[in-house]
C-alpha cells in the first residue's frame, strides 16, 4: 500500500467519466484519493452525482500532494447556465495548477481543464493535447506551435488529454506516479483501451490489476 495523496478537483458540471478511471486505478494502488471544491458545499456532476468535497480550494497546499487531476466541466467554457450568467468561476482552479507546477508538483488536465489552463498561460511553453487545435486558440493562448495531435501528452509535470481520451489519460497519470511502467504499463493500456485478451496475462503475471 501508498500513503501518496493525490487531489481531484470537483465543481458543479464537472464531467465525471473522464478521471474515473485513473482515481479507481490509483485507490486500487493504494492511493488515497482526496477531493477538493472550489468550497466545501457539495458539488453536481454532468451524470448527477454530488459530491462532498473533502476540503476547499484555499485549504489545498502542493506540498501536501502529489497530484492535482483537473476534469473536464461545462464551467470551464461557458457552456452551462451558471457559467453564462457569470456565477461560477473556475479560474482559481488553474491559477491553483500554476502553483502547483511552479512548486515542481504535477498536474493532469483533461477536456475542458485544458482550455483554463491554456488561458492561465500554462500551455504556452509546454507540448499539450486537448479536444482541438481550435479549441483552444479560441482561448487567445500563445502556444498553438505546441499542440499535438495525440491522445494524451505529458511535458514539465503536465498531464493534457481531449475529452475522447479517459484511458489515456489514466495511462499518463499511472506512468508519472510509477504506479505501472514499461511492458505492465502497455498492457494496462492494451487490456483497457483495445480489449486486448493477451494483455491481460501480462498483467497476471505482474500481479497487477
Amino acid at each position: 500500500m501508498s500513503d501518496v495523496t493525490v487531489h481531484l478537483a470537483v465543481y458543479d458540471s464537472l464531467a465525471d467519466w473522464e478521471t474515473g478511471l485513473t482515481t479507481a486505478c490509483l485507490a486500487r494502488a493504494g492511493h488515497r484519493i482526496l477531493t477538493v471544491g472550489p468550497t466545501t458545499e457539495p458539488v453536481t456532476s454532468i451524470g448527477g452525482l454530488r459530491i462532498q468535497p473533502d476540503l476547499a480550494l484555499d485549504d489545498l497546499h502542493p506540498a501536501d500532494s502529489a497530484l492535482l487531476i483537473l476534469p473536464g466541466a461545462d464551467l470551464w467554457t461557458g457552456t452551462s447556465a451558471a457559467a453564462a450568467a457569470g456565477t461560477d468561476d473556475l479560474a482559481p482552479f488553474a491559477r491553483t495548477a500554476r502553483a502547483f507546477l511552479d512548486a515542481g508538483v504535477p498536474v493532469a488536465a483533461i477536456c475542458g481543464a485544458t482550455a483554463g489552463l491554456a488561458r492561465e498561460g500554462l500551455l504556452d511553453d509546454r507540448a499539450h493535447t486537448s479536444a482541438a487545435a481550435s479549441y483552444l486558440a479560441a482561448t487567445g493562448y500563445a502556444g498553438g506551435a505546441r499542440y499535438l495531435e495525440t491522445d494524451a501528452v505529458t511535458d514539465g509535470g503536465l498531464i493534457t488529454a481531449g475529452p475522447t481520451e479517459p484511458v489515456a489519460f489514466a495511462r499518463e497519470v499511472l506512468r508519472l506516479l510509477g504506479v505501472y511502467e514499461g511492458e505492465v504499463l502497455d498492457a494496462w493500456y492494451r487490456l483497457h483501451h483495445d480489449s486486448d485478451a493477451e494483455a491481460y496475462a501480462v498483467l497476471q503475471r505482474a500481479g497487477a490489476r
